[in-house]
């Protein structure tokens, strides 16, 4: 996975050769094919890969704010320490316009994240954690948003501070860390 993440890191699609992946982790091609039959399955797989990045964000905390915060922390700090991570998300979004079954892929990608983000943001919510008012569903689609619309962009024309500046506006924006929270006892919208 780490072989055909760093090709497509740097060459983008156009330099996923599944002759080269084999050659850059010493197999033969026909050992990768036997894994990796066919190339969407091998993106499948860099997904997979790119998602546990991701996913490292969402470690345990506390307090779900505290997950939730660091969550964005995380995701400030993998932009800063990882940009291939946004390279390689970037390309498959691009592709997925494209491509049914890279299409796919991403579309199942999007729906775990989201149903894991809704979960948070019901649970920071009960926690008193953020605006009680926010629907988690919406909340949750705009977070994902956010951080397709970081991936699309160039991640060489995209600096630290535009990404935290994006980033600390969009919680703000849901109220993390109690800037904005309802009333107690405003009604909460689903």
């Amino acid at each position: 996975m780490a072989a055909a993440f760093n090709r497509i890191a740097r060459e983008g699609f156009e330099g996923l050769r599944t002759r080269d992946v084999a050659a850059d982790v010493g197999l033969n091609v026909a050992t990768l094919h036997y894994y990796f039959p066919t190339k969407e399955g091998l993106i499948r797989g860099v997904v997979g890969y790119a998602m546990n990045r991701f996913r490292s964000t969402l470690a345990p905390a506390a307090t779900p704010g505290g997950q939730l915060a660091a969550h964005f922390a995380g995701v400030r700090r993998l932009h800063r320490e990882e940009p291939e991570l946004f390279a390689v998300m970037g390309e498959v979004a691009q592709r997925a316009a494209r491509d049914p079954a890279i299409a796919a892929i991403f579309a199942e990608m999007t729906e775990a994240w989201h149903t894991v983000l809704r979960a948070l943001i019901k649970r920071t919510q009960a926690d008193g954690a953020i605006d009680q008012t926010l629907n988690p569903d919406a909340t949750a689609s705009l977070v994902i948003a956010t951080l397709r619309g970081l991936f699309m962009v160039p991640v060489a024309t995209t600096s630290q501070a535009e990404v935290a500046r994006s980033l600390i506006e969009l919680e703000r924006l849901i109220g993390l860390g109690g800037r904005a929270r309802a009333r107690p006892g405003a009604p909460r919208r689903r």
